[in-house]
């Protein structure tokens, strides 16, 4: 009784790397239907891409972004 063990050991390595890449087919599949799901049942909210109307408020934050980038600068 002479087996190869050659012949074993790809025998073992097709098996693994069958199994490993048949596992990953499936758990790709499987996220691209939970993605689907959750999209569909989940959407994302549409952001306007208008300027904001409150000017004053945004004169406040930049000037107290100004101010912080140059405190920091200052060490």
């Amino acid at each position: 009784m002479e087996t190869n063990l050659i012949v074993e050991g790809f025998k073992f390595m097709g098996l693994g790397m069958g199994t490993v890449i048949l596992f990953l087919v499936i758990m790709i599949v499987c996220m691209n239907i939970m993605s689907y799901v959750v999209h569909k049942f989940f959407p994302e909210p549409q952001v306007s891409l208008e300027p904001a109307v409150n000017t004053a408020q945004n004169k406040k934050i930049v000037a107290a972004i100004t101010a912080a980038i140059s405190h920091h600068r200052q060490g």
